[in-house]
């Protein structure tokens, strides 16, 4: 049990949970919720770190056949922890004019719902010992949320060396939602059937 628990690729799947509150610790460094330059280029480092262990650690477990159970429980979850976090915390950052806000909110909460709806549906499922792999298209929306998210994370900040940073988080964040829609409609049309069954 040990062993398997402390492999190289779940190492790197906890680093990215332990990701999660230091990214926001970068928007607190100040007392209070602060989107100061420094904040925003510390929680854009700390963001990147954990997304590239987001790849490295599920290529890693097949390469080296070091696949576990526990791997495959926290590393969705690991994801779903980080994006969700820096959703709530850039929809809450009442400082920043022209982020995630107004309409913006709807495509940070169709993300957010999605999520949820999909790890219910697989909870609910794997109780049946049915499975549901992941999409190639699913892979693709974790992909261009983790992008948007890192330009919104820079956001003003970035503005400052690229004036559209902002801009194209927000069109990325509108393009991940709409994936995340047609992703979820395919998983509840797999899973309805066993729904429906019972």
């Amino acid at each position: 049990m040990a062993k398997p628990a402390f492999n190289l690729p779940n190492i790197l799947t906890y680093a990215r949970i332990v990701a999660v509150p230091l990214v926001v610790l970068c928007f607190y460094l100040e007392g209070h919720l602060k989107s100061s330059d420094f904040a925003r280029w510390s929680a854009l480092a700390i963001f990147l770190a954990a997304s590239i262990t987001d790849y490295f650690d599920g290529y890693l477990a097949r390469a080296w056949q070091q696949t576990s159970n526990i791997g495959r429980m926290l590393d969705p979850i690991a994801d779903k922890l980080l994006v969700s976090t820096c959703l709530l915390l850039l929809a809450a950052d009442t400082d920043w004019r022209g982020g995630i806000a107004g309409w913006s909110l709807w495509a940070a909460i169709i993300i957010l719902c999605r999520e949820i709806l999909v790890s219910g549906l697989r909870e609910y499922l794997a109780a049946l010992k049915v499975s549901v792999p992941v999409t190639q298209l699913a892979k693709w929306k974790t992909a261009i949320q983790m992008v948007s998210i890192a330009f919104l994370l820079a956001g003003p900040a970035g503005d400052k060396f690229f004036p559209y940073t902002t801009q194209t988080g927000l069109v990325l964040l509108w393009i991940a939602a709409l994936v995340t829609l047609y992703t979820g409609y395919d998983y509840f049309r797999a899973g309805l059937k066993h729904i429906v069954d019972e």
